[in-house]
């Protein structure tokens, strides 16, 4: 099956073999790299967990250009994998364009979006990244001694927004006088993998008087990261738990469990349940990274207001803002 492991930018590069049948799942990763320390990384390590509890393989693509996309989603499904796992809002238009073609494969878009109705062979998977990122927020503002706090962002979408939307929201809970900084990389998906311009943006931040900056950038944050530790301020690292990259300089990790996400589906297989899941708090889907990399940088004080924040925003008690249903943040402006 090596042929079939790796999209490598060139188009003879996707000669997966078409016809030979397979039942075998595959993985898309999104721009950025399979490697990249957060968002595709958590997705291999969802599906590196799959294949050692079942003995299973599965195929896997990592693209370099948007034009892959539809390529690589057909390829897939003419060699019979079942189910087809992506990440990535990118991925939406092309499952929409492929899923119809093989009605019989199982397709999943993570953080993407696809009409179920017109699509009942897809699965759509997002994730209330706006739970999860109040929750850091509180922590930031918490552990800020300068009063300002950042975020620093990687294309500038709605859901990235999202992020910032949350982080906000979550700050100004702990301290109304905060000052909030926010900053996107780019427009274009090349805006996920920049850590030069993440680390630009993380000390343009700090001389704004920012001293903990939260990045939701994908391969650009790496950058940021590297910056706030460089500094000597705090980070927040997302979707992965970062806290081991920079060990007392990242306060901690907003976690989306995308591995989760990868992991359930890839064990469902073709008999995946395409009902459309929305993974919050309350079903563990995000949340925050503690671990000994970060103990001392959290007091006890700190992570029992969070944690008593988040059990209200799991009972519906607090409601925080989604960015994706009404494009204001009430508490900043981007």
């Amino acid at each position: 099956m090596t042929m079939m492991k790796h999209l490598l930018g060139a188009a003879g590069a996707l000669a997966l073999t078409a016809g030979v049948a397979s039942a075998e799942p595959a993985l898309i990763y999104d721009l950025g790299g399979k490697f990249d320390k957060s968002f595709n990384e958590a997705a291999y390590n969802g599906a590196e967990r799959w294949a050692k509890e079942t003995g299973g393989s599965y195929k896997e693509i990592e693209m370099q250009n948007e034009a892959q996309r539809e390529q690589a989603l057909r390829r897939l499904a003419e060699a019979g994998s079942n189910p087809i796992v992506t990440t990535g809002f990118g991925m939406s238009d092309p499952i929409a364009t492929v899923s119809k073609d093989f009605p019989d494969t199982k397709f999943v878009t993570i953080d993407g979006w696809v009409d179920p109705a017109e699509h009942p062979n897809v699965l759509t998977i997002g994730f209330a990244e706006h739970e999860g990122s109040y929750l850091v927020g509180m922590m930031a503002a918490l552990a800020s001694k300068t009063g300002t706090v950042s975020f620093v962002g990687g294309m500038d979408i709605p859901l990235i927004r999202n992020f910032a939307c949350g982080y906000a929201q979550g700050a100004v809970a702990a301290n109304p006088d905060i000052k909030f900084i926010s900053n996107m990389t780019g427009t274009t998906p090349a805006a996920w993998n920049d850590p030069v311009k993440g680390s630009e943006l993380a000390k343009a931040q700090k001389s704004q008087g920012s001293d903990v900056i939260f990045a939701a950038a994908g391969g650009t944050g790496l950058g940021v990261l590297q910056a706030a530790a460089d500094e000597g301020i705090l980070s927040i690292g997302v979707d992965s738990n970062q806290n081991h990259l920079h060990p007392g300089s990242v306060l901690t990790s907003m976690l989306k469990r995308v591995d989760v996400a990868v992991y359930n589906s890839m064990t469902q297989g073709a008999e995946l349940d395409t009902t459309m899941q929305a993974l919050n708090l309350a079903s563990d889907g995000v949340g925050y990274a503690m671990d000994e990399n970060n103990a001392e940088l959290v007091t006890a004080e700190m992570q029992a207001a969070v944690d008593a924040a988040a059990e209200k925003i799991k009972s519906g008690e607090l409601v925080v803002h989604d960015y994706r249903t009404d494009d204001t943040c009430p508490a900043a402006t981007f």
